[in-house]
């Protein structure tokens, strides 16, 4: 019986070290899991950390570049209208005595301008074959034309619109498509600006105020930056109306931006 005893007491003392090794064991690899584990976790954080500042980074880049792109772009159509001015009101006074009679010569010969500051002189003289128009269509024309020199251009928009679309045949048509250019062009509208110029040039050819749409379209489509259709218009003015005001305004321009 006390043998039994003592065998059965010496294979406890065996099995109980090893039963704690065993557990000291586990609770190191748990231990130690849950270390490697924290660690990752946090190189993974800062990893993402990282990559969210490049992110950020990038963006206030992006942003840069796109400003200074919109600025460049403003710049550029500023160089543009700058010019268009420097020349109207320099060795070119007679651009708006070809503009179809709207408004006379004076030393700032921007049409509208011209038209707000009194000089332009009744539309009754326009060359365009006033005479044959009936007294409304006159009347409806001498009315869009008071909104330009008011420099009222939303009114004068509708006005010279509701003027087409009522009286697509009289013979101001042309003259109401050419204001219409003008005043988009001075709203910064562009495509309807370039759109109203070009009615003028395809639909009214015998209009004397071709030469004029022509030149300013050649202007619209360069603040565009269609620089190739710019000059083909321009060029085009110089070779089909060669002797008109509008055909020197398209050779200084032209010379003044080639360099």
């Amino acid at each position: 019986m006390k043998h039994s005893l003592i065998r059965l007491c010496g294979a406890g003392a065996l099995v109980l070290p090893l039963s704690v090794w065993a557990s000291a064991q586990t609770g190191s690899f748990y231990n130690q899991a849950s270390t490697d584990s924290g660690s990752g976790n946090l190189q993974i954080f800062n990893r993402l950390q990282s990559q969210e500042q490049d992110i950020n980074q990038l963006r206030g880049q992006i942003e840069e570049l796109r400003h200074q792109l919109e600025q460049q772009t403003i710049l550029s159509q500023q160089r543009y209208l700058d010019l268009e001015e420097r020349l109207s009101s320099g060795g070119g006074s007679g651009e708006a005595s070809s503009s179809g009679g709207d408004s006379a010569s004076s030393g700032n010969s921007d049409p509208i301008n011209q038209a707000a500051s009194g000089s332009g002189r009744s539309s009754s003289s326009t060359g365009s074959g006033t005479s044959s128009s009936s007294d409304d269509a006159q009347g409806a024309y001498q009315a869009a034309f008071a909104h330009v020199q008011k420099r009222e251009f939303d009114q004068a928009i509708t006005a010279f619109e509701a003027f087409n679309r009522d009286y697509p045949e009289s013979a101001l048509s042309g003259n109401a498509w050419y204001w219409l250019g003008e005043l988009y062009s001075a709203k910064s509208q562009l495509d309807k600006s370039a759109t109203a110029f070009g009615k003028v040039v395809s639909d009214y050819p015998q209009s004397n105020k071709v030469p004029d749409a022509m030149y300013k379209l050649g202007l619209v489509y360069a603040r565009q930056g269609k620089s190739a259709e710019s000059q083909s218009t321009l060029k085009k003015v110089i070779s089909e109306h060669s002797g008109s005001d509008a055909a020197g305004l398209a050779r200084e321009f032209m010379q003044k931006t080639s360099g």
